[in-house]
């Protein structure tokens, strides 16, 4: 029997070491200066993959849903099975890819493999899981603003498509800052800045879906009446009243596989987080939130769950701002409407 329990403590500690090798991401090609990335012509034959999933940040196109993704010397197209899209060579700024594992089985099969005895969740989790790969790529609409794609494919196939982009030599226009001195408000509207990442080795997968889901929830805040992306077009004359800028100030890569092969303690630790610091202004000088935020979450698809959670917690944090200055505001007009007719009355 001791050599039962040494064989198997060995199996438990090669089995760590496999599973606990760390997120396989490759950096953006990113256009920092006169490069960006452009389709590579000479890959080859146009690149197809009938079997990906859209996650987010194509207008027009639902969130997850399943289709055929296709680059060729035009750009890149999406077809799905209620809308399709697609996205001109020259708008694309930035492509990147990240392989991730991912256990199989959902969260009552993680669950089962943490109650496992024995260390035997450890030995069954190297078996049931499996790697996707992650493209993001970021482009500009024809206002200028700033999106990210996000789709999940094979991990092979995310390679494959990586491969068929190339930095190749293309002036780029610097986005410059819109000039409010002068500018009239747009009441309500909310301009959403990029993060700063500030260096930090962040996925640019996590880094597309925060800003993804920050522009799409608070273009649903109560409040708001327009939603300004990064590098966008303003109106003539005209100024967003609100202004987002987000810097990061922590990040900490979490694992499922972690978390199962730590049998019940894996439901407490293993988590994805990010930290941020959120400075919200107002042209109007009404509000001024300055704020921590940080966001932790356990799941199959933690890059979107903690985007997510970010952009509701700033969001909801932003409406409750709103409602204690309307509060604010209805008191000092209470006040001055029982201050003014007593002046009134005085000879």
């Amino acid at each position: 029997m001791p050599r039962l329990a040494g064989f198997r403590s060995l199996v438990v500690a090669l089995t760590a070491v496999v599973l606990l090798m760390p997120l396989d991401a490759q950096p953006r090609v990113r256009a920092d200066g006169p490069a960006a990335p452009t389709l590579n012509h000479g890959a080859g034959s146009d690149w197809t993959d009938s079997k990906v999933e859209f996650i987010d940040g194509l207008q027009g196109v639902k969130p997850h849903g399943k289709g055929t993704l296709t680059l060729d010397g035009q750009g890149l197209a999406f077809t799905g099975k209620a809308a399709s899209t697609s996205i001109a060579a020259g708008a694309i700024t930035a492509v990147s890819v990240c392989k991730q594992r991912v256990e199989l089985g959902g969260t009552g099969g993680r669950i089962a493999r943490m109650l496992v005895p024995d260390g035997g969740g450890i030995v069954i989790a190297t078996f049931a899981h499996h790697r996707i790969g992650m493209l993001t790529v970021d482009f500009t609409d024809p206002q200028g603003g700033m999106h990210s794609a996000v789709f999940f494919l094979g991990a092979t196939q995310a390679g494959e498509a990586l491969a068929h982009f190339a930095r190749l030599p293309r002036a780029m226009q610097p986005v410059a800052a819109p000039d409010c001195r002068s500018a009239r408000t747009e009441a309500g509207a909310l301009l959403v800045a990029e993060p700063d990442w500030q260096g930090v080795p962040v996925p640019a997968v996590y880094q597309g879906l925060t800003y993804e889901r920050l522009v799409e929830r608070f273009g649903r805040a109560k409040g708001v009446t327009h939603v300004y992306r990064e590098g966008q077009d303003l109106p003539a004359g005209v100024c967003p009243q609100y202004v987002l800028r987000m810097s990061i100030t922590g990040f900490k890569q979490g694992s499922s596989i972690e978390r199962a092969m730590l049998g019940p303690v894996g439901l407490f630790v293993g988590t994805t987080q990010m930290r941020f610091n959120a400075h919200l202004t107002d042209r109007t000088g009404a509000m001024d939130m300055n704020k921590p935020v940080k966001s932790t979450v356990r799941g199959e698809e933690e890059s979107t769950d903690v985007a997510r959670k970010t952009a509701t917690t700033l969001e909801k944090r932003f409406e409750k701002a709103l409602k204690k200055q309307a509060r604010e505001t209805a008191a000092n007009g209470a006040a001055t409407r029982t201050i003014v007719p007593s002046m009134e009355a005085i000879p």
